[in-house]
């Protein structure tokens, strides 16, 4: 591995982090904690009073004016530079807002729309007279964007876009031509960030004004959920692009097109675990409130059980997103801010965390879905009815799975993407892997029994469940070689071990970390312990399937029983006593009338 002063993306597979390292939500700062405060007043402020229209009556235009709100707030430049009317605020504060914004519903994602995917491409990729004619007036909401990616036949293959580029005759503009499909506020966009083909191959990004002619707005989408965001066809038609618009290099478009994916599969990932706070908040007081057969139902251990797992896959998540941001902050740190390449230097910073970020969108956004079927299902008929939020929060989680690359796509890119760093030899992993698959072949070692301490038996079995993931991916990667992109189905088992062990660490390692902080005792870390448990024990259990079920896609014969028995060594664990602690957690919910932090 590189010599440098920061973990790089995937080798908290190979190595055991200290609590130390990580940053936690506990770790806030008081600014960080007044910008939240802020997210918080504009929602209860702006938003609800007008939740009805945009909510359910659809009223796509109300986006506009309000993000010319949130501009005027603040809400927009967080991530825009200090020297262009922006914060320039680290990941944790974009974290933040994106997290507390997504309980603005539908606002939130023309939220994320403008403030990140639809102008990050030009904070990162822009020249400096792309930055200072743009950057200010997307940051105050003077000029809305909209991010042009995806067209009628290319979703996730990207690549195989149909729109064109064509430099006219004079050499002073490219005439674009074609269609973009599911454009996130279209509707009242002013600029444009579009993808096109120069030359019919040249994959090439463009800041597109409205204002330039030829581009033409389609009817908003119907759609199930998320009603009140703007959803439109772009079409061009011979829209004249000044080639001073060309953004990046020509024939570079991939490299802002994926980088910005990151970003927005990141922020995704915060916003869901918002989502999965809301959901608690909204259905963990009504169970203290619904009687049947003569008791409240949250005393009923079937109810508990469902807030109990919501909650635990809401603490993970949210100790992933966090734990991210704190790395990417820390690795951005070592950059040089004043350098005339310090916008681009960080995006590349952030490519280096391609994994996590991919992985976050996959768990966080599963964590949420899980939330809302839950939260639906304990407020019974009342939460199908849209009288109660958690209706609404039932369509409108449906997308995430979809937008920002597929939680299909995001899976083959997690072992994919460990793979290309373990070829180009930026992570050892193979080597680790043959090692794990030796010692699973070997004569096991019997460790002497005793008193386990605190999260130590859980801190055990993180390791093994890493071990686990990195045998499977080695041994599949031995057998296949370079078809091994073709086995899509043992690399989503494969990407869901890798998941698991990075979510179980961060709740263990956050947990470790406020133990540190306040004692074994202090405050929130029993409940805490039983979190984490209880996301270590249900990995374990899922662990143990995905691994047999990865080995026998993979091996055969002698050797496939030779590696099974080593696996039942690797997951062998206790089984916790899963309804003492949903009893425990919910309890702990239900006194917070939601999310126990």
């Amino acid at each position: 591995m590189s010599q440098q002063t920061y973990p790089t993306g995937g080798e908290f597979l190979l190595r055991a982090a200290a609590p130390a390292e990580v940053f936690t939500p506990e770790d806030f700062d008081e600014n960080q904690r007044m910008i939240a405060q802020a997210a918080r007043d504009f929602i209860q402020q702006k938003i609800e009073p007008l939740r009805e229209r945009i909510e359910y009556q659809g009223d796509t235009a109300l986006g506009g004016p309000l993000l010319k709100e949130a501009g005027a707030m603040g809400l927009l430049a967080v991530d825009v530079p200090e020297r262009f009317g922006g914060m320039g605020a680290d990941k944790a504060t974009v974290m933040i807002i994106s997290e507390l914004i997504s309980r603005s519903g539908s606002f939130a994602v023309q939220h994320g729309a403008q403030a990140g995917i639809g102008t990050l491409p030009i904070v990162y990729f822009g020249t400096e007279a792309q930055k200072a004619r743009y950057l200010p007036r997307l940051a105050t909401g003077e000029l809305l964007t909209a991010y042009a990616l995806t067209e009628p036949g290319s979703g996730s293959d990207a690549l195989a876009a149909r729109t064109t580029a064509v430099l006219n005759p004079a050499g002073t503009h490219y005439l674009l031509n074609g269609v973009k499909q599911y454009i996130s506020n279209a509707g009242f966009a002013d600029l444009f960030i579009v993808f096109a083909k120069i030359d019919g191959d040249k994959f090439t990004g463009f800041i597109v004004e409205k204002s330039f002619g030829g581009v033409v707005i389609g009817a908003e989408e119907k759609k199930m959920g998320i009603k009140g965001s703007s959803t439109c066809q772009v079409i061009l038609e011979d829209c004249p692009v000044p080639v001073a618009n060309v953004l990046g290099e020509v024939g570079k478009g991939h490299h802002i097109a994926f980088n910005i994916l990151n970003v927005g599969r990141f922020k995704l990932g915060a916003s869901s675990v918002g989502g999965c706070k809301l959901a608690l908040e909204w259905s963990v007081p009504y169970t203290t409130q619904r009687e049947q057969f003569g008791a409240p139902i949250s005393s009923f251990g079937l109810i508990r059980a469902k807030i109990a797992d919501v909650a635990a896959a809401a603490f993970a998540a949210e100790s992933m997103v966090y734990r991210t941001a704190g790395l990417l902050d820390r690795a951005i740190a070592t950059l040089d801010k004043g350098a005339p390449d310090y916008d681009l230097k960080s995006i590349l910073k952030v490519e280096e965390f391609s994994i996590e970020c991919s992985m976050i969108k996959i768990y966080a956004t599963e964590a949420m879905a899980l939330a809302a079927e839950e939260g639906v299902q304990m407020l019974g008929g009342y939460g199908y009815c849209q009288e109660y939020g958690l209706e609404r929060l039932y369509r409108d989680e449906r997308i995430n799975r979809i937008f920002e690359g597929t939680n299909e796509i995001n899976r083959l890119l997690v072992p994919g993407l460990l793979l290309r760093k373990a070829l180009k030899g930026e992570l050892p992993l193979l080597q680790a892997a043959q090692k794990i698959a030796e010692e699973l072949m070997g004569v096991p070692e019997f460790a002497a029994p005793g008193e386990p301490g605190f999260l130590e038996a859980e801190t055990k079995l993180v390791a093994n469940l890493k071990k686990t993931a990195l045998a499977a991916l080695g041994i599949a990667a031995r057998t296949f070689g370079d078809k091994l992109k073709d086995q899509q189905e043992v690399l989503a088992d494969c990407a869901d071990l890798v998941i698991a062990a990075y979510a179980c660490e961060s709740a263990l390692l956050r947990t470790q970390k406020q133990a540190a902080r306040v004692g074994d005792a202090g405050a929130g870390v029993a409940v805490m312990a039983d979190l984490t448990a209880l996301c270590v024990n249900d990995a374990m259990e899922q662990a143990a399937a995905l691994g047999r079920r990865a080995l026998a896609n993979t091996l055969a014969g002698d050797e496939l029983r030779t590696m099974l028995a080593g696996l039942r060594r690797l997951t062998k664990h206790d089984p916790a006593p899963r309804a003492k602690l949903h009893d425990r957690i919910a309890a702990a919910a239900i006194a917070a009338g939601g999310y126990p932090f």
